[in-house]
């Protein structure tokens, strides 16, 4: 008959609906092995008895070596950051709070707002954009429209995306709000609407400007919410080129060519900003973003960035523990119209930690020692914690998945004696 490895080792692994728990590996660090009995044994059952006896004696050695996971590259940039884009752990931060100047990095918040005046319907990707003097004047890289010409939004976009483009950027600024200084309001407003709290827009190029600045982890933060937000209008940050009046140009994001789990997202350069990039990449599922701001060349920016993203993908793995509305815990509800209650979360749990870690995590979950009705749908009933063995890598409030109303005067009053007596003598309250 085959066994498991738990048989050999004399355990069972104890679980908590989907992350193994504490009491299951304790049980493993415990256990051992006994030593099997030499007496009458000789020749070559004595050598199969010790091969057999080192064997196993290496299972549970090898599960209890822990992961080494090295300190994240330092990189040659005034600023960076490294963060996993659904659970928004930080894996690698130098200065991501320092105020820095962007650069081109600030058409990221152009197009995001362009892109919701898109979705909302009051800016169609056909619709045409007449081209002043001063969008067609702008200094700086650009899209070469021409003074007095009509230009559709979609060709614009993608011209403040692939080909970063000024003239692009103040042309779609005018159509939508009228001037670039009434543009450059709705930025600072989206900005402090996202938490971008060390953020502040002066025109919408990122041309130098003393009082037009942001931080690595500002830009990680608009980035996240441009490719939740609108996921189609991202897909443009991924062109590798586009033509307009006969002028094909190349999107300077050199990690599109380098690494093809690279989607995204913008570079940008001035003498005072140094070379910056925001790169973005997607593999199985897990998202990494990671922006470098104040690199010494543009190879320095994209060999820096990919370092980020090579460390974070090696290193980390990100898990979808529980789904939003997910059963974890169904408890015993008194004095209500329903007997029990499924207890759940509002949001999915998401954690990103170290590879080869995950059966260190450990679930625990708290509720009230007696639960009485009535509840509203979304009450928060528990608390929900995980841990990375002794570190505590997620917490959130475990709330009622449905409503429960109050029960009638008989069912009350029948619910309190039982209840009475249940904790007389010692019963659990809350087993459904």
């Amino acid at each position: 008959m085959k066994r498991s490895i738990d048989h050999y080792l004399g355990v069972k692994i104890v679980a908590n609906t989907k992350v193994a728990g504490q009491a299951g590996r304790d049980a493993r660090r415990r256990h051992v092995i006994p030593s099997p009995a030499f007496s009458g044994v000789t020749g070559k059952r004595v050598r199969l008895c010790a091969l057999l006896l080192i064997m196993m004696s290496w299972l549970p050695v090898a599960r209890a070596i822990d992961v080494i996971i090295p300190s994240p590259p330092q990189l040659a940039a005034k600023g960076y950051l490294l963060i996993d884009a659904h659970s928004h752990k930080v894996i690698a931060d130098h200065n991501s709070g320092q105020r820095l100047p962007p650069a081109s990095l600030s058409k990221i918040m152009t197009s995001y707002i362009v892109a919701g005046e898109i979705k909302r319907g009051s800016v169609s990707l056909d619709e045409e954009v007449d081209v002043s003097v001063k969008a067609w004047r702008m200094e700086g890289s650009r899209m070469f429209i021409r003074e007095g010409t009509r230009v559709q939004v979609e060709d614009l976009l993608r011209g403040v995306v692939v080909q970063s483009g000024n003239d692009a950027s103040v042309a779609l600024a005018e159509h939508i709000a009228g001037s670039e200084e009434g543009f450059v309001e709705v930025m600072n407003q989206m900005a402090r609407r996202l938490g971008m709290s060390d953020t502040h827009f002066m025109n919408v190029t990122g041309l130098p400007d003393e009082d037009h600045f942001t931080t690595a982890r500002d830009l990680a933060t608009l980035t996240m919410a441009l490719i939740r937000d609108y996921p189609e209008h991202y897909a443009l940050y991924s062109e590798k080129y586009f033509t307009y009046n006969a002028v094909r140009q190349m999107n300077r994001n050199a990690l599109l060519w380098r690494d093809k789990t690279v989607d995204g997202v913008k570079t940008g350069h001035t003498e005072a900003a140094g070379y910056c990039l925001v790169s973005s990449a997607e593999r199985d599922g897990m998202r990494l973003i990671a922006v470098v701001m104040g690199a010494s060349s543009q190879e320095a920016r994209a060999a820096e960035s990919q370092k980020l993203i090579t460390y974070g993908f090696r290193y980390f793995k990100t898990h979808r523990l529980y789904e939003a509305e997910e059963t974890l815990k169904r408890v015993r509800v008194w004095l209500g119209a329903d007997e029990s209650l499924a207890l759940g979360l509002q949001a999915p749990v998401i954690i990103t930690i170290p590879r080869g870690t995950r059966d260190s995590l450990n679930a625990e979950i708290k509720t009230d020692s007696v639960l009485k009705a009535p509840f509203e749908k979304g009450a928060e009933l528990g608390h929900l914690s995980v841990k990375l063995d002794a570190e505590l890598v997620y917490e959130a409030q475990l709330v009622a998945l449905a409503s429960v109303g109050e029960a009638g005067f008989f069912s009350r009053m029948w619910d309190t004696l039982a209840l009475f007596f249940l904790q007389l003598f010692g019963g659990d309250p809350l087993v459904a």
